[in-house]
């Protein structure tokens, strides 16, 4: 089963860890595997990337002919790609040796049409104390209480996310009117293509604890007015799913009842018998991201006209 496995990335002040991203994939244990690197329209960071990577052999290139978002550009990179299976990781994320090699052995061992693995923080600077590791989904990484390890669920993250190369294809990939495009960043990034190839296959992204990667964390995703903002348009883009896929049930109500009658009682407890004020200020930030996430899901309902301006994001 070949791999091909596609990093996009954009920025010249990002190149130094999208680097380091494509030498963790490079450095696969698993083979036959080929790297896509998908450069969005930045043709100062595509000469570095071939001058530092398009000589490899199993290395293919592309810059896009101008900015057009990480939905187009990862799809672009299946396109691309020869795997039967396509891979995908951030440029902002290091993969563990073995990552590949523990996707295809799902692959292997049942006929999942799509596999996610662990996606771990790595703070590139002190974790904030307030941060709740409830939360870490905020910021792309997995949260506890997710997924059982061989569990089906229905998305994975995109930091480590994988699909028969087929399937993916004829789900249409990714939805153009969702994931960032320059300072635009519609979020539930993996949520469309994950839903359509379960319509499509009646199969739904099986995730395991052994592929890991893990993503750095830089200051700004500390920030706390930064994780409040997120939270907003998190709660915004929640809406955005609703009208993009009206029949498709959230598992907003599944988490918040796992959050507030499970996480959110073990906190207080805690903060009963061992308090602390890392213990309280993490409640209170519980509180004000899950108010944000609402905030925002409340503004984009009252906002006229929201389904109609995402579906034209790419013209503008």
């Amino acid at each position: 089963m070949q791999v091909s496995v596609v990093v996009c990335t954009y920025a010249m002040e990002r190149y130094e860890a999208f680097s380091e991203t494509v030498e963790s994939v490079l450095a696969q244990t698993y083979d036959p595997m080929e790297v896509v690197l998908v450069v969005d329209g930045n043709d100062a960071v595509y000469e570095r990337v071939q001058e530092d990577f398009c000589h490899i052999d199993r290395v293919v290139c592309h810059n896009n002919d101008e900015n057009r978002g990480i939905s187009y550009s990862r799809t672009k990179g299946a396109e691309l790609a020869s795997g039967d299976v396509v891979a995908m990781i951030d440029d902002d994320a290091v993969a563990h040796a073995d990552w590949i090699e523990n996707l295809v052995a799902v692959y292997e061992t049942t006929d999942a049409v799509a596999v996610g693995g662990d996606v771990r923080p790595d703070w590139q600077t002190e974790r904030p104390t307030f941060f709740p590791e409830e939360f870490y989904w905020l910021v792309g990484c997995v949260e506890p209480g997710f997924a059982d390890d061989g569990e089906e669920i229905r998305n994975g993250y995109g930091s480590n996310i994988s699909f028969r190369r087929d399937a993916f294809l004829e789900a249409g990939g990714y939805d153009t009117h969702t994931g960032r495009r320059g300072d635009k960043h519609i979020q539930a990034h993996e949520a469309p293509v994950c839903i359509r190839i379960r319509e499509q296959t009646g199969k739904g992204v099986i995730y395991t604890d052994d592929a890991v990667v893990d993503h750095k964390l830089f200051d700004y995703r500390g920030d706390f007015g930064w994780l409040v903002a997120r939270s907003f348009w998190q709660g915004y883009s929640k809406r955005v799913m609703a009208l993009l896929y009206p029949d498709e049930d959230g598992d907003e109500t599944d988490y918040l009842r796992f959050l507030f009658l499970d996480r959110v009682p073990r906190r207080l407890k805690g903060c009963v018998t061992a308090p602390s004020v890392a213990a309280v200020l993490q409640v209170l930030a519980i509180v004000v991201f899950t108010g944000a996430v609402g905030l925002g899901y409340l503004y984009a309902l009252l906002t006229p006209g929201l389904l109609e301006k995402v579906q034209t994001v790419e013209d503008q």
